[in-house]
């Protein structure tokens, strides 16, 4: 069994090699550059994960995690050009950097390139991990679209929020733990219930990275606190906000988000906490992250096997800040 941060070295040895050919290097050179900018390789490490749960990781699982990698990064530089995004891990965007019609076409082969790994599987499941990888390709693309969606429409629930969270963010990385499982030879319900672990991590996550922004140490953060306050996205926090204040509260917060005063950013945070908003978030978090571990412990393996995937909990969701 190898620990999360066993398998983040393990995972970036093998994937820290060049994706795409030499020519045209005015299309490939751009995906390479975006490569290079790093991240977490979560959702990769979490296929590796999921098959080692039932089993030692299977040669092929590399190949579905690179190309799990190479799918997320192709959303990201598309999201980069919808967001209109000029930084990415404090480099360039690649519309930015190349131009919009250059990122489109590095994003577009770098999708093409995941299903080159996926076309590497010998394994008798690749029908079943094509299906998933297909369908949950499919949800991601609708989650963006609700996002942009709900960024013109007034009313917003908390539940089409959390639908659409879960299709944009959860649902990659419920699928990338069940198709490392598939590898694993896990039956039916146990990759159900790991399924769920990862979707209902998601959002917890999602919930959390909300609440960062508001209520974050900005040191810690990473970033300046407010950023999702000053571009009126809707999060969980706005959103339960809207929809507990009082009648003057709610008219102040919608007066503050069509004026965008200086002072937006306090303003919108003093009726967060009038309104308690705080501790709900830290609140409805615990529950998502509890009930994804009810799932993980529901799973039929011996306890010591789940270790990695408690760390992985804890990595994602209970930072001290």
């Amino acid at each position: 069994m190898h620990s999360f941060k066993e398998l983040i070295q393990v995972f970036s040895e093998q994937f820290t090699h060049r994706h795409f050919p030499a020519s045209p290097a005015t299309l490939y050179d751009p995906g390479e550059y975006f490569l290079t900018l790093g991240g977490k390789r979560v959702r990769p490490i979490m296929c590796l994960m999921g098959n080692e749960l039932f089993d030692k990781i299977h040669p092929d699982a590399y190949h579905v995690a690179n190309a799990i990698e190479l799918f997320h990064n192709f959303t990201l530089i598309h999201d980069d050009i919808m967001d209109a995004a000029p930084l990415r891990r404090g480099m360039e965007t690649v519309h930015k950097k190349y131009g919009e019609s250059t990122a489109l076409l590095a994003g577009d082969v770098m999708m093409i390139q995941s299903y080159e790994y996926l076309n590497k599987i010998q394994d008798n499941n690749i029908h079943s991990i094509l299906h998933l990888f297909n369908r949950t390709a499919k949800e991601v693309c609708e989650g963006q679209q609700l996002d942009m969606d709900f960024e013109k429409q007034e009313n917003v629930s908390l539940g089409e929020y959390i639908n659409m969270i879960s299709l944009k963010t959860s649902v990659l990385l419920a699928a990338s733990l069940e198709m490392g499982a598939i590898l694993g030879g896990a039956s039916a319900g146990n990759r159900k219930h790991l399924n769920a672990f990862g979707k209902n991590l998601g959002i917890a996550f999602q919930i959390q990275d909300d609440y960062l922004d508001a209520f974050g140490d900005p040191e810690k953060f990473g970033k300046d606190v407010g950023g999702d306050i000053r571009q009126n996205k809707k999060t969980f926090l706005l959103l339960y906000a809207l929809e507990v204040a009082s009648a003057a509260q709610k008219s102040k917060l919608l007066q503050l988000m069509k004026d965008n005063p200086d002072n937006k950013v306090e303003e919108v945070l003093a009726i967060f906490k009038a309104c308690n908003v705080d501790a709900w978030a830290n609140s409805l978090k615990e529950k998502y992250l509890q009930t994804a571990l009810q799932h993980l412990e529901d799973i039929a393996v011996v306890s010591l096997r789940k270790k990695p995937l408690v760390e992985l909990a804890d990595f994602l969701i209970q930072r001290d800040y």
